[in-house]
């Protein structure tokens, strides 16, 4: 009974880590490492081996290491807040609000920085933009983590 609870929690974080790649109150690659390593030490590492959690692992450290090269584009820190109040807010709005209004939201926090229209709507764009490759890289990073321990558990 325990085993099966442990396997359950492992699911759970993640499938959590794979919503939390594109919620952003969610630390998503982190909680996928965290299931992947829970899975892993279940069965003390016979199916899924110390090599298998070292390449998620170093997979993690790239996207995190995503997030962080997000925040030194150069936008304002008005601009990035805007971008991430724009995602909560999208949230409520369905697949279009998530795309899009990070960009309404840093370029509205660039406006407020600078009072500058033009730069306000450059820097948005690029912040969406860096947003958007952003998140596509950690979804496909947290895909190929899933993968990785799949393939371990089932080979």
């Amino acid at each position: 009974m325990e085993v099966t609870l442990l396997w359950v929690l492992c699911v759970a974080l993640i499938v959590l880590g794979l919503a939390g790649t594109v919620l952003p109150v969610l630390p998503g690659t982190l909680l996928v490492w965290a299931g992947i390593v829970l899975g892993a030490w279940i069965d003390d590492f016979a199916r899924v081996s110390v090599t298998t959690v070292v390449v998620v692992s170093v997979l993690g450290v790239v996207a995190w290491g995503l997030d962080l090269g997000a925040q030194k584009a150069g936008a304002s820190k008005q601009a990035l807040l805007g971008a991430a109040v724009g995602t909560v807010v999208g949230l409520f709005m369905g697949l279009v609000g998530v795309l899009f209004m990070p960009l309404v939201g840093a370029a509205v926090g660039e406006y407020m920085a600078r009072k500058d229209q033009a730069r306000a709507v450059k820097v948005g764009l690029a912040t969406w933009l860096g947003i958007m490759l952003g998140l596509l890289a950690k979804v496909v990073l947290a895909f190929i983590m899933v993968g990785v321990f799949a393939a371990a558990l089932l080979f």
